[in-house]
Formats: C-alpha cells, sequence, structure tokens
C-alpha cells in the first residue's frame, strides 16, 4: 500500500532533534503523532511522488495518522499543475488540516493563474466553520489579491469574519498588516473606523509596524491608532 510505503519514506528522513523543534511550536499537534523530517526533504519528496501515477490513493487516505504526512501531502497538492484536480484536492484536504503550518504550507502554484475561478472558493472557504479552512481562504486572499488583482471587496470579506480562534485572528492581521503596505490607503479605514476585534487591530498595527514596506510615517500614524481592549 503507497501510504505504508511513504510512512517508511519519512520514518527514514526523521530528525530526532528537527521533531523536538516542532513539538514547541505546533501546541494543537500531539508530540507522539510527530515524525520530525525537515522541510527540504518533504518537499523534495513531494516532487518525486507527485509524479507517481498511484499518488491518489495516498491523497483519499485521510486523515493521516502524522503531521509530516500532512506536510508531505500540502506540498503534494502544491505540485498539482491543473486548477480543477487541485482545487478539488484542496478542498478534499482543508477539513482535515488541524495546525497553522500546513495550512500555511499549502499554497498551489497554479491558483495563481487561475484568480477568477479561484475567488468563489476562497469565499466559500472563509464562510467555513473550521479554523483553518477559514485561515487558508484568507491566506489565498492575502497571496493573489493584494496586488494586480486588488478589489476592495477582499478586505471587506475578511473584515467581515468573528472567530475566538487565535489562529483565525492572527491570520486577519497578517492579512491587513500585509494590506497596508500593499493598498495603504484602501485598507487604512478599516483601521481609522474601528472594523476588526480590538485585539486584531492592535495586532495589526505591530505587525505592520514591524514592516519594512510602511514608512516611518505610516507607522507613527498606525501607533496613533491602538486601542484599548
Amino acid at each position: 500500500m503507497i501510504t505504508d510505503k511513504i510512512r517508511n519514506q519519512l520514518m527514514d528522513l526523521q530528525d530526532p532533534d528537527y521533531r523536538d523543534f516542532q513539538v514547541r511550536l505546533l501546541p494543537t499537534v500531539a508530540p507522539e503523532n510527530m515524525i520530525g523530517v525537515r522541510t527540504p526533504a518533504l518537499r523534495k519528496l513531494a516532487k518525486e511522488l507527485a509524479k507517481d501515477p498511484g499518488i491518489d490513493a495516498f491523497l483519499r487516505d485521510l486523515p493521516h495518522r502524522y503531521f509530516d504526512e500532512n506536510q508531505l501531502h500540502a506540498f503534494i497538492i502544491s505540485e498539482t499543475k491543473d486548477f480543477e484536480e487541485c482545487a478539488e484536492q484542496t478542498e478534499r484536504f482543508l477539513p482535515y488540516v488541524d495546525n497553522w503550518a500546513t495550512c500555511d504550507q499549502l499554497s498551489p502554484k497554479v491558483f495563481r493563474k487561475h484568480r477568477a475561478e479561484l475567488l468563489p472558493r476562497i469565499r466559500r472557504w472563509i464562510s467555513s466553520e473550521k479554523t483553518y479552512t477559514i485561515r487558508f481562504g484568507i491566506g489565498m486572499l492575502m497571496q493573489h489579491f493584494l496586488e494586480e488583482d486588488f478589489d476592495p471587496a477582499c478586505p471587506e470579506l475578511v473584515a467581515s469574519v468573528r472567530s475566538e480562534e487565535y489562529y483565525v485572528n492572527m491570520m486577519i492581521a497578517w492579512y491587513f498588516a500585509t494590506a497596508l503596505a500593499k493598498q495603504y490607503d484602501a485598507v487604512l479605514p478599516y483601521l481609522q473606523e474601528r472594523r476588526l476585534s480590538p485585539w486584531t487591530h492592535n495586532k495589526t498595527i505591530q505587525k505592520a509596524r514591524e514592516s519594512f514596506r510602511i514608512t516611518k510615517e505610516q507607522k507613527e500614524y498606525l501607533n496613533s491608532l491602538k486601542v484599548k481592549g
């Protein structure tokens, strides 16, 4: 079975020190579900496995037992060249994503060439009740819709999200901090009008003030917009 074969390959690539490091970074993943394979090795294996005609059996064998299998799964999807196939694989996998690292490293290359088809899916992901599906949707807006395809409806969509989940709110802050760096005038009103929750509002300002792409004057003004709470 291909899943057993892949698991054995991952065990051969195990780095115990790296595993211990990852355990500290990923509190939502049980330590016993971590093998400890470094990212470059996972990416290399993913590129090899993406060409395997039998890889779909692994992609459908959900949920995976190990974090490293989820990481590998995300990297394989990211290599998929057909948009519809890639989108289908992504939607099948998202309900099983249980940590920020797998969520953020799921970044299909083909999406950048299919933004128009991607946007309706993003709207659906953001309206999900699952933490990492929402986070992924916001991440895709940040990655693909803050430059030439910027649409004022996108920050409106992100600002409409209300969640008690740390990993959702952190992504909202990351989105708006990045948007300030790329579309400052368009998104500044979200802070001036206090459209975000207090924690997310202040975290956005913190992250924006850490950015090299925002001017000193802009940072000083943003700091004046901090709120209590």
